[in-house]
């Protein structure tokens, strides 16, 4: 079965605010959908901006929203994920600066979320998304991070956050079958794993209100 993501941003901002209830508990159980950011918590002064780093390209967008209903996920086209051009400006990094090997790849591979990153982050310290006590902010990936990668980004927010006045408090990277919350401040994580009927049931629940 292959489902057809003719979806507004509405559907992933209610599937993030049913994963967070779903996995993390109480704490993000009484969120509700609205804007600038878009699931806000005004009793306990939470808000979370939500968003996709994706590559823009049909096969991927479809692949992720198949994965978010629990059903099976066909190949992606190896080209349609073969974007990685090897110019540094092509990474956003090219402005002179000397990059790691390590970094270098890494970025290479994840620059729609490093670009996301950067938006919302200058976003927030702007006063964009109002006064909240808390921030946060939930990524849905297709990228396959590891644990190092997930550090790596961690070490990003914060060394750009260290120049800020209003931070993000926890990101949260949904990778779809798993969900990585991330405490900006301490820079640790922990990785929840979201099975086959989780992910039917957050989909159901979501669509049910599009």
């Amino acid at each position: 079965m292959m489902l057809t993501p003719k979806f507004d941003t509405c559907f992933f901002e209610r599937y993030a605010m049913v994963s967070l209830a779903a996995l993390l508990g109480e704490h993000y159980a009484h969120l509700v959908n609205r804007d600038r950011p878009d699931l806000q918590d005004e009793t306990q002064g939470i808000g979370i901006e939500v968003t996709r780093a994706i590559r823009e390209n049909k096969n991927v967008n479809n692949a992720l929203v198949n994965e978010m209903a629990g059903e099976d996920i066909k190949e992606v086209n190896a080209e349609d994920l073969r974007h990685i051009n090897q110019s540094g400006y092509a990474y956003g990094l090219g402005d002179g600066s000397l990059v790691g090997r390590n970094e270098y790849e890494y970025w290479s591979l994840a620059l729609p979320l490093k670009r996301i990153l950067e938006i919302k982050m200058d976003k927030v310290n702007n006063g964009f998304y109002g006064d909240f006590r808390e921030f946060d902010l939930f990524v849905f990936t297709k990228e396959d991070l590891d644990i190092d990668q997930i550090k790596q980004t961690i070490a990003f927010m914060q060394e750009k956050q260290a120049f800020q006045n209003r931070l993000y408090s926890r990101l949260f990277v949904s990778q779809i079958q798993a969900l990585f919350d991330c405490d900006l401040f301490t820079g640790q994580y922990r990785k929840y794993k979201v099975s086959r009927a989780q992910r039917r049931s957050f989909y159901e629940e979501a669509i049910m209100t599009i």
